[in-house]
């Protein structure tokens, strides 16, 4: 595998509301060296919805040599303000690339549920709920993709001259004659576990690069057969936060860490060009030891586990990544 990576938040926007309120880049600084040295990354995917952000960081990670996947995450934006976000991206990204970096520009991530005027629906529950069964309905929303997607990628190229790519759920079918790098957000189930090394190794023939970026999982057990939906197991309050874990859920950090390892080995074999674990730390489901039921990080798929003060502690997710990324 040329590329060991990891997704990096640096806050998600929605709503005009984002995810991390505090970016300390300090704080950003001490991660992203624990990514290289600890866990033996070569790159990273710096993911979110802030474009200071997302090129603060990306100078960061290009300072300590990690190759950087600079990855606007457009959330419940017209595809009008999606291009918007691309364009500002792009010039920041190339910033970043112009200074020697080895950097690749992620158009985006799953956009055709995770924003509106693609499929119908007011949130990413109503899209996603108007595809199951619809073959017909995933067809045409993967067209409308498509036909943005060719517009999204000329005006990105118009400001960046590294390599292109984007992270698809497989449904959507983009043109990758547009991209240099294939990109799918493919998480092992138990649904697809007999076929999913297959289909990887089905792609990887055809000749271009493949990555697998937004895989991973929850640390409960029995979280990695239904791995896609393994942050499913909470409530949230009016706001959209999560409060409370649904009753009937016991914390399993044994459960994450195989699943990570067994996937990576996965890509290893199967010649997978990139791999980006989802991902280093999810802030909004804090860990609280005391308290199961409030123990939002038992849901969250992070390797490592964000205290309430901010501060965060190694999953045994962490040791089973940084193990595979030392000896492959």
């Amino acid at each position: 595998m040329r590329a060991k990576g990891i997704a990096y938040d640096t806050g998600f926007v929605r709503h005009g509301e984002i995810s991390v309120p505090k970016f300390d880049l300090d704080a950003v600084r001490r991660d992203l060296t624990v990514i290289r040295d600890d866990l033996h990354c070569t790159a990273v995917h710096l993911v979110g919805g802030d474009p200071e952000r997302l090129e603060r960081a990306a100078e960061i990670a290009a300072g300590l040599g990690l190759e950087v996947w600079f990855s606007p995450y457009p959330l419940e934006l017209t595809p009008d303000g999606i291009l918007a976000l691309f364009t500002d991206c792009a010039v920041r990204a190339e910033r970043v690339r112009s200074r020697g970096a080895e950097v690749v520009f992620v158009t985006g991530v799953e956009l055709s549920v995770m924003n509106p005027g693609f499929l119908p629906g007011d949130d990413v529950l109503g899209r996603v709920g108007q595809l199951l069964g619809q073959p017909e309905r995933m067809r045409e929303a993967g067209e409308r993709l498509r036909e943005f997607l060719a517009s999204a990628v000329s005006a990105v190229r118009q400001h960046f001259g590294g390599p292109v790519t984007y992270a698809c759920i497989p449904f959507e079918n983009p043109d990758w004659d547009l991209f240099d790098i294939k990109a799918f957000e493919l998480i092992r189930s138990a649904e697809v576990a007999d076929v999913y090394a297959e289909s990887i190794r089905n792609v990887v023939a055809q000749g271009k690069p493949v990555a697998i970026t937004g895989f991973g999982t929850a640390a409960w057990r029995g979280s990695g057969a239904v791995a896609p939906r393994s942050m499913e197991i909470v409530e949230h309050d009016s706001s959209g936060r999560a409060v409370r874990v649904l009753p009937g859920h016991v914390r399993d950090e044994t459960e994450q860490a195989t699943y990570l390892r067994e996937v990576l080995e996965t890509f290893e074999e199967t010649g997978v060009d990139a791999a980006f674990v989802y991902l280093f730390a999810l802030a909004s489901h804090p860990h609280r030891p005391d308290d199961p039921s409030r123990d939002l990080d038992m849901a969250g798929p992070g390797i490592v586990k964000v205290l309430d003060d901010g501060t965060w502690e190694p999953k045994e997710a962490f040791a089973a990544v940084a193990e595979v990324y030392a000896r492959i």
